[in-house]
């Protein structure tokens, strides 16, 4: 329990009562605290910010029946809160809640981040997966982990779904609390460029900052790649309250080089920046690495101490073996055993990327949440060297966010592609047939001599279902875009739809009726084949 009058102190706030005259009983014990009105639970404080079209303040009456003590906000809010009560109100004003909810949220919880090594990953692509094989790492090391990502949120085996990337402050402050409670020492989180500009993690105290790589997205909350980058590069700037105090790059892109140049200044202890390389030098290099039939892949990871050590990464595509460099020098930086580590990781598989559907085809059926053009184009890479049969790329694009990456999305599968078929992702609240339009644009702007096949098709199960149906023995489908989600959201309604499930459905039909469509006669049986 924190006082409320604790707490006014510890963001810079004052406290006003609103609805009436002071209690008499005093201060006030806060213990918990949340955004949504409709999470408040008794005894909790109800931040209510001012939003793009509404103040938080609106909802306080409903903080305030489900309990809430005091409400954080502005002055505006301040007169929204004495206008909803009917009862006394303690309210924390500040001019700028928001910048200030971190603070809030890490205080009422006791400060747990503190207590643990919390590992934060960022970057355009690889966050997933790295943060996957590193908690993998740290488990065979023998510590207790906790997970924040994607995917999903696990403490200790407890699993929960995940609506964010990375939580806003009061719930990521509430999950290090009970990973605390139930004795999670080291903590690995994916860390968007959104959590980082909008003070997602503010007062959270990282251990180790890691940073895979950048290119094009999220260009509709960013105003180029430099802004991008300066969000992201706020787990590394000396003048951020976020930075970590230890940082693992990659620097096989120019961004990853900057991210480290920026890591070292005002540090005089050279050992805290560890950089990762598969193309240059660097402290852990990945030294020689090869494919296996199966995807699995074999490497040579040499580290700071000079000593080559031999790896393994179950995940195809040379990516993954530098996101498994980059989590076996994550797990170094927090002191981890590193050959434990490297036994950890070789087994890992990631929810959602590169995920092989296998119902007895002759051909490889892949679903991957590739939904940028750099992270399309690197899948598609890697499966053209594990084939050499045809490609067949199912695709879209997210209504309400980056437009200027839907042609470049278009122009990437065109290419990589025998046949691309254009669908709907997520449209959103936007118009399906526009964004289809758009990345249909950037497809058709590929010279014919340089470009597949291309159709268009809006139902997304149907779309895969053609993909299926063209596929011969010895190809490849790659349902892209949505990975691991569990739902298509059309028009501000999210609807059942998981890419696996249909893509498993269609190799079914397929099986059972044969590839032209047709029930093969009952005497003949049903052909059942291995991956290519």
């Amino acid at each position: 329990m924190t006082q409320l009058s604790d707490l006014a102190v510890a963001v810079g706030a004052h406290i006003e009562i609103v609805g009436g005259e002071p209690s008499p009983q005093g201060d006030l014990a806060v213990t918990g605290i949340d955004l949504r009105a409709q999470g408040i639970r008794p005894g909790d404080l109800f931040a209510a910010l001012p939003g793009a079209h509404a103040h938080g303040a609106s909802f306080a009456a409903t903080a305030l029946d489900h309990g809430a003590v005091a409400v954080l906000t502005d002055a505006a809010g301040r007169d929204l809160v004495a206008a909803a009560s009917t009862r006394p109100v303690p309210v924390l004003v500040h001019p700028d809640p928001r910048s200030v909810l971190g603070t809030a949220s890490a205080t009422v919880y006791g400060h747990p981040s503190r207590s643990m090594q919390v590992i934060g990953i960022t970057g355009t692509s690889g966050k997933t997966t790295t943060a996957y094989l590193v908690e993998a790492g740290l488990a065979a090391a023998g510590r207790a982990t906790g997970l924040v990502g994607t995917v999903e949120t696990r403490i200790g085996g407890t699993r929960l779904p995940s609506s964010l990337t990375t939580p806003e402050a009061p719930q990521l402050h509430a999950l290090f609390a009970v990973m605390r409670e139930r004795g999670v020492d080291t903590v690995v989180m994916e860390v968007s460029s959104h959590a980082l500009a909008l003070g997602r993690v503010a007062a959270t105290d990282f251990a180790v900052g890691a940073f895979t790589n950048l290119s094009q997205d999220h260009l509709d909350f960013h105003k180029d790649l430099d802004d991008y980058f300066s969000a992201k590069a706020r787990l590394f700037a000396a003048d951020s309250a976020v930075r970590a105090r230890r940082a693992v790059v990659c620097v096989d892109d120019e961004w990853g080089v900057r991210a480290a140049e920026l890591a070292r200044i005002g540090r005089d202890d050279r050992d805290a920046v560890r950089t990762v390389a598969t193309g240059r030098a660097a402290d852990w290099t990945v030294t020689a690495d090869e494919s296996l039939a199966d995807g699995t892949q074999r490497f040579t990871l040499t580290g700071p101490d000079g000593v080559a050590r031999p790896g393994t990464v179950g995940l195809p595509g040379r990516y993954n073996v530098t996101n498994a460099a980059l989590a076996v020098a994550i797990c170094e930086a927090v002191g981890a055993d590193v050959d434990a580590a490297i036994r950890g990781i070789a087994h890992v598989a990631v929810p959602g990327r590169v995920e092989r559907v296998d119902r007895g085809q002759d051909f490889l059926a892949v679903v991957d949440y590739a939904h940028k053009p750099a992270a399309l184009g690197a899948v598609l890479e890697t499966l053209r060297a594990a084939t050499s049969g045809r490609i067949a790329v199912v695709i879209g694009a997210g209504g309400d966010r980056d437009r200027t990456k839907r042609p470049i999305m278009g122009e990437v599968a065109a290419r990589g592609a025998e046949l691309l078929i254009v669908t709907d992702d997520n449209p959103r609240t936007e118009n399906p047939a526009a964004i289809r339009a758009a990345v249909l644009d950037g497809a058709w702007s590929v010279p014919a001599g340089d470009r597949g096949e291309i159709r268009e098709l809006g139902d997304r199960a149907a779309a895969i279902e053609a993909a299926v149906a063209w596929a011969q023995p010895g190809d490849v489908v790659l349902v892209a875009g949505k990975g691991h989600e569990t739902g298509q959201e059309i028009d501000g309604v999210k609807h059942p739809f998981d890419d696996r499930e249909v893509l498993a459905a269609a190799l079914d039909k397929r099986r059972t009726a044969g590839p032209d469509g047709h029930h093969p006669p009952a005497a003949g049986g049903t052909h059942h084949g291995g991956n290519a």
